[in-house]
């Protein structure tokens, strides 16, 4: 019996949460064996020589004259041969990029200095440059390398931009080989297809803690408005 039934729970009680801790450890398992098979991919096609914008870590330095080019293959540092990119839902002409990406973004900004420990990790949008830079200054995102893809084909490239220019969420990771050439191993979007989506759910905490919750997700949208940090 698992520890965490406490002794006076009823016979009911326990045998439910004994029957959803088998559910639980299976689905550990299920979770290692798809980590497995992510490992196994092989080498994907090889990379553009994507140019992206960007500014200083300093985000209160917006000015044009403080943005710079960077290629693709400068966001290997460190010594790491991993990337991962994080796909901000940033239509140019929007004022704010989407407020579940943005949820998302709050907690990569959070773990950011764990993950540089292991693997390369950038934030790319489509807006503009001095756009993205301003909302990520009113968000608090002072510790995720941010880049703007408007002037590249990047986003349509890995399928992150729809026909009309529409953005899409998701995760890339990119290896470096040995002769410095840039390839794609994984991308995994919000739709894992047209019929099943929550692909990217698994990398935000605040799902994974609401599905603790006897009442679960609910219909709950996140808000901009009570995470701005406006004045910082």
């Amino acid at each position: 019996m698992t520890r965490f039934v406490l002794s006076q729970e009823s016979t009911d009680y326990q045998r439910q949460r004994e029957e959803l801790l088998a559910a639980e450890i299976a689905l550990k398992d299920q979770v290692e064996r798809v980590a497995a098979l992510r490992r196994q991919l092989p080498m994907g096609m090889s990379m553009p020589k994507y140019v992206f914008r960007e500014g200083p870590p300093d985000l209160s330095l917006n000015d044009p004259i403080d943005f710079t080019d960077v290629r693709l293959s400068d966001l290997f540092t460190d010594g790491h041969d991993t990337l991962i990119v994080d796909h901000l839902m940033f239509v140019p002409e929007d004022d704010e990029p989407c407020v579940m990406c943005s949820m998302w973004a709050d907690g990569y900004n959070a773990v950011t200095p764990h993950i540089l420990q292991r693997a390369n990790f950038v934030l790319v949008a489509k807006a503009e440059i001095a756009k993205l830079r301003s909302f990520a200054q009113q968000r608090g995102w002072d510790r995720i390398r941010l880049l703007s893809s408007y002037d590249n084909t990047f986003n349509r490239d890995i399928g992150m931009e729809e026909a009309d220019g529409a953005q899409d969420p998701g995760l890339s990771v990119f290896t470096r080989a040995a002769d410095g050439a840039v390839y794609h191993r994984y991308t995994i979007g919000a739709e894992f297809d047209e019929h099943n989506n929550r692909g990217i759910d698994p990398y935000s905490p605040v799902w994974n803690l609401f599905d603790l919750l006897p009442q679960g997700r609910d219909d709950w949208f996140p808000s901009h408005d009570y995470m701005q940090r406006n004045g910082s």
